[in-house]
C-alpha cells in the first residue's frame, strides 16, 4: 500500500431518513437554535489529495455538495436501497457533465434498485441528452476495492434483517443504519483509528442501533475515536447527549471534518 494517506471525512448529513427537523415535528428539538440539532440525510465523504468519493447520495445531496463546496468526485458508494440514501442520483448531472459516466459502487441488488427508479440514466438508447450517466461496479462483502491507492472494505451489517454494506476506508469505518454486526464480519474493524455508526434515538428500535447499542458496540470494537451519526430528534438535543458520552465518543454534526 505504500504510504498511509491522510483521509479528511466530511459529514455531509447526519439525520434519520425524514431529517431533523422534522415536518410537523412538536418535538422540542425542531425548535433548537443550535445548528448542530439541524441534520440532513446521512452521508459521508472521504476525501484524499484532490479525491472525493461520497458514501450515498440522498435526497439532499445537492444542497450537500453546494454547502461543502465540492467542485469534483471521483464516485459514489452506495450502502443500501433506501430512498434516504439514494433518491438525490439525478443531481449528479453537474459532474456527469465535467467527467462523464460517474463511477458508482453497490451490490447487486441495490443496482437493480437503482436501475429500476432511475431507467432514464442507465438506458443506452433515446437517452434524453441532459440525463446523466454512471459506471457501474458491483461489489460485496468478500472484495478489497483500491480506491486511489486507498484501501477500501465492504462489510456486511444488518439493517434489521436486510444485509447492507459499510466500508472500512483505510482507518476508518462507516457504518450506518446498522442494527447488528455478523461475528464473520467484525475482523474487519478491528484496530481502528475511526468508527463512524448509527446511534438513531435512546428508545429501542427494531432496524437501527439505539444509543446504548452504539455504545456497547464501541466498547466491543475499540476504536482509538467514535462517532454517531443518523440521528433522530428523538434522541434529544446535541449539547446534551455529547455530555453523556465517552471521552473519546462524539456526536457527528453537519459540516463536521475529521482527519485519520
Amino acid at each position: 500500500m505504500g504510504v498511509k494517506k491522510q483521509l479528511r471525512v466530511t459529514f455531509l448529513g447526519t439525520g434519520t431518513s425524514t431529517g431533523v427537523p422534522m415536518i410537523a415535528s412538536k418535538n422540542p428539538v425542531r425548535f433548537s437554535e443550535d445548528p448542530r440539532d439541524k441534520r440532513l440525510r446521512s452521508s459521508v465523504m472521504f476525501s484524499w489529495n484532490d479525491s472525493n468519493y461520497v458514501i450515498d447520495c440522498g435526497p439532499d445531496f445537492r444542497q450537500q455538495m453546494l454547502h461543502s463546496n465540492v467542485e469534483s468526485i471521483k464516485g459514489i458508494l452506495f450502502t443500501h436501497e433506501h430512498a434516504d440514501h439514494i433518491a438525490g442520483l439525478d443531481e449528479i448531472r453537474p459532474y456527469y457533465y465535467q467527467m462523464g459516466d460517474v463511477p458508482i459502487y453497490s451490490d447487486e441488488r441495490v443496482l437493480k434498485a437503482l436501475q429500476k427508479r432511475y431507467d432514464y440514466i442507465f438506458v443506452t438508447e433515446n437517452k434524453y441528452p441532459s440525463a446523466p450517466g454512471v459506471s457501474p461496479t458491483i461489489i460485496s462483502e468478500k472484495d478489497v476495492l483500491e480506491l486511489e491507492e486507498v484501501k477500501v472494505l465492504p462489510i456486511k451489517v444488518m439493517h434489521g434483517s436486510l444485509p447492507i454494506l459499510g466500508y472500512r476506508f483505510g482507518d476508518v469505518a462507516y457504518l450506518t443504519d446498522v442494527k447488528s454486526i455478523p461475528e464473520e464480519e467484525k475482523h474487519k474493524l478491528k484496530n481502528l483509528d475511526v468508527l463512524i455508526t448509527t446511534a438513531l434515538r435512546k428508545d429501542t428500535h427494531y432496524t437501527h442501533s439505539n444509543l446504548e447499542e452504539a455504545l456497547a458496540l464501541v466498547e466491543e470494537l475499540q476504536p482509538k475515536k467514535a462517532y454517531f451519526s443518523h440521528i433522530s430528534e428523538l434522541l434529544g438535543f446535541h449539547a446534551d447527549i455529547e455530555k453523556e458520552l465517552p471521552e473519546n465518543v462524539f456526536l457527528a454534526y453537519d459540516g463536521l471534518v475529521i482527519t485519520s
